[in-house]
């Protein structure tokens, strides 16, 4: 899309009539401009990271960027006012609804009813890990290469968020890096 509009910038001229083409190269002109102010934005964002303890520690965890680790510390700041890392990744909705009734314990869905923007970046993290360990199931973790076998793509996702939502806490309240051997 960006280069679509780059060329239309660049003078391109499509068979349309004259004021398509006017609406067109308006709007490619609108859009090249949000871009780069976007790329002006994740390059601060990086700087930012780089210069704060908490996110360059939250960056050590596998699927964490510098966008979700700055969100992260935005929100929740150290973490300490979760007991556990349970208690963030219910509060993130990562843990399934509990649907217990008569003594048989039934879980069911996440309730999608907490910090969507976060659950969101986690998500999306753990998306790109799930698609490395199927490119490259050698270099993934043991963990979510058997839970791949098991379940759904999304439902290891959404486990491995929740996982990763635990790590952060972890990572965040000990302030340590993220160490694959502690984690296990």
């Amino acid at each position: 899309m960006i280069s679509f509009a780059e060329d239309i910038t660049l003078g391109e001229v499509l068979d349309l009539p004259e004021i398509a083409n006017e609406v067109i190269l308006n709007l490619s002109e609108q859009l090249m401009s949000l871009h780069k102010r976007i790329c002006w934005y994740e390059e601060r964002l990086k700087l930012v990271a780089k210069e704060d303890a908490r996110v360059r520690l939250l960056r050590t965890i596998p699927g964490v960027g510098a966008v979700t680790a700055s969100a992260i510390i935005a929100s929740i700041g150290d973490g300490h006012q979760f007991r556990n890392g349970r208690e963030f990744a219910a509060w993130l909705s990562l843990t399934p609804a509990n649907k217990s009734s008569g003594g048989k314990e039934k879980l069911g869905r996440i309730t999608k009813m907490g910090d969507q923007y976060l659950r969101q970046l986690l998500v999306v993290g753990m998306t790109s890990l799930v698609r490395q360990t199927r490119s490259h199931p050698e270099r993934a973790s043991k963990w979510l290469t058997s839970l791949l076998e098991r379940k759904r793509a999304r439902v290891a996702t959404v486990a491995m968020a929740n996982k990763t939502a635990r790590i952060v806490w972890a990572v965040l309240t000990r302030n340590e890096p993220y160490s694959p051997r502690a984690a296990v």
